[in-house]
């Protein structure tokens, strides 16, 4: 095996004629910008509106919004990333394609194998918080559902053991079934909803677009709603201190508020169902994102400013603050726009991660089978259960935090390598420039870097010691208990000077260099046990490779 085959590319051209740009593609053209916008929207707003959001604010206070905000910003950029390639290479496949095309093979199927953990893995999450919601919603019309089936296995077991703190686990374990020494513990309705789902997105697009508008604009006029109300019962004295807990506090919510941003990208799957997607892919994906940010930074000032922060350490943080103010008929209201928002969300993942499956399996490195397209619903039938089943089996052991940690880190994994890709790729010719512009079609505007970004990095450096003196001293400290954490920082940091100097030699383009960079500051935040399970999961998704996609692959059977 030779090494540089595992870095073989494809070029854009043949990627869009195997796609099936224009009128060759097997899957129905339905969608609109509209549509678009609403599937990115759909994605966006949901377990980390109703759920996630409360541990961001217990961990970083209401100075919280100011990583919502750094957030928003690195998937601003990323977000132009996914727009310039949406528009040279209109298929779908997201991340995996375009890595593929500027990165080569063995990238590509890291990224697509990372990719299952941002739209499957994050799925399981997601049917958490709507199992939550729903019981809640249940409760309200006095239907109680038994503690052992509405909840996992591994939470349940935590609290027997004292590990959590959980009335609803304990007696979920004590009162559980036994079969042959094993207690039946399992969340019933996630498991439900991921079958409901799956059926959903397995009979159609235009059938999933439909029930996804309605779904959208209910939950958006609820959070105004929410939002309103809450108005009215804020108190400025909660907002001091504004960060509790430090820059480092802020920074400790980085996987929950992440985690609230991903999912505009997976409108970039849906390139091939839409009807003009090198124009509509990137209104669709930057519209959504424009939106979500602004509803995401009022909804936190909201809710910290209604009670303290150390209140909102729960599941279901909006329930809770007005169950707290005493304002019952919210309880229900939110309730509702909780199911609807994660119904939604779990909607769009379940229509990714087939389009991501089937875009590998065209390229040789997946089973032909995950391409198969249905004679008569024309979605990829195949794949699309097998993702039914990657979300419903977890279900049954595993557990909501863990998911949230191990799914933000693939996605800022990937979205590292689309910005970079972006740089990588070729300067157009002009007038291949001048027909983009005539059709509308998207690209970034180009500004050099060669002198912005070193500026960037030097005042930054300076300004970082002026406001905060002792940072620089604490995150060289190399000392055992320091080690581990310090060491993402430190490679940020030479990876700023790295990428300063190549700026400077190469004349870089300024906003996919700044996606690329904001998003690897993200990846700082995370947690050591975050990398290993992450390293982990690629090294799994490596052996399969190997085994299979390299040999199979259709570059290396000089088929493409």
């Amino acid at each position: 095996m030779a090494f540089s085959s595992l870095f073989r590319r494809k070029s854009t051209k043949v990627a869009v004629q195997q796609g099936g740009d224009g009128d060759h593609s097997e899957l129905n053209k339905v969608l609109t910008v509209k549509d678009l916008t609403f599937f990115g929207i759909a994605a966006i707003i949901g377990g980390g509106t109703f759920s996630a959001i409360g541990n961001a604010c217990f961990s970083g206070g209401p100075g919280v919004v100011i990583l919502y905000i750094i957030c928003a910003i690195a998937c601003g950029f990323t977000a132009m990333c996914y727009a310039e390639f949406a528009s040279r290479v209109p298929i779908s496949g997201s991340a995996y394609t375009y890595a593929y095309v500027s990165f080569g093979e063995i990238f590509a199927w890291i990224i697509g194998w990372a990719l299952i953990m941002e739209y499957s893995i994050g799925n399981i999450y997601i049917a958490f918080s709507w199992s939550g919601y729903f019981t809640n919603l249940l409760e309200t019309f006095s239907i109680h559902l038994p503690d052992w089936l509405t909840i996992n296995y591994q939470s349940a077991r935590d609290s027997a053991e004292g590990i959590v703190v959980s009335k609803e686990g304990i007696a979920a374990w004590q009162n559980a079934p036994m079969i042959n020494g094993l207690r039946i513990i399992f969340d019933l309705p996630a498991v439900l909803i991921n079958l409901l789902i799956t059926y959903l997105v397995y009979r159609g697009t235009k059938e999933s677009k439909n029930i996804s508008n309605i779904m959208v604009t209910i939950k958006l006029l609820i959070i105004a709603l929410v939002i309103i109300v809450g108005f009215f019962y804020i108190d400025i004295e909660n907002w001091t201190p504004f960060m509790p807990n430090g820059f480092k506090g802020v920074m400790g919510g980085v996987s929950a508020v992440f985690f609230a941003y991903i999912g505009f990208d997976a409108v970039s799957t849906l390139a091939e169902e839409s009807k003009n997607p090198q124009r509509d892919l990137p209104r669709g994906m930057i519209y959504s994102l424009i939106v979500c940010t602004v509803v995401y930074i009022v909804l936190a000032l909201v809710i910290t400013g209604m009670v303290s922060y150390t209140l909102l350490g729960v599941s279901d943080p909006l329930a809770e603050i007005f169950a707290l103010k005493g304002v019952k008929w919210m309880l229900f209201i939110v309730s509702i726009a909780a199911v609807v928002a994660m119904t939604s969300v779990l909607l769009v993942f379940q229509m990714g991660q087939p389009r991501i499956w089937m875009t590998m399996s065209r390229d040789g490195l997946m089973p032909k089978q995950f391409s198969q397209i249905h004679p008569k619903y024309k979605t990829p039938g195949f794949a699309t259960i097998v993702t039914g089943l990657v979300v419903g089996i977890p279900i049954f052991f595993t557990d909501e935090n863990f998911v949230l940690d191990f799914t933000s880190i693939g996605t800022l994994f990937a979205f590292v390598l689309v910005c970079g890709g972006v740089l990588m790729l070729s300067p157009q010719s002009e007038a291949e420039l001048a027909d983009r512009q005539t059709k509308g079609k998207f690209r970034i505007p180009y500004i050099n870097s060669k002198f912005i970004f070193p500026a960037m990095v030097i005042g930054s450096s300076v300004l970082i010691n002026y406001v905060f003196p002792t940072f620089f001293n604490d995150t060289f400290d190399f000392s055992e208990e320091k080690l581990a954490t310090n060491c993402t920082m430190v490679i940020f940091f030479i990876l700023c000077v790295v990428m300063a100097v190549i700026s400077f030699l190469k004349n870089l383009s300024l906003i996919p260099l700044l996606g690329l960079i904001s998003c690897c500051y993200l990846l700082t935040g995370m947690a050591v046990s975050n990398w290993k399970w992450f390293g982990v999961w690629l090294l799994i998704g490596l052996v399969f490779y190997f085994c299979y996609g390299y040999k199979n692959s259709k570059l290396n059977l000089k088929k493409v």
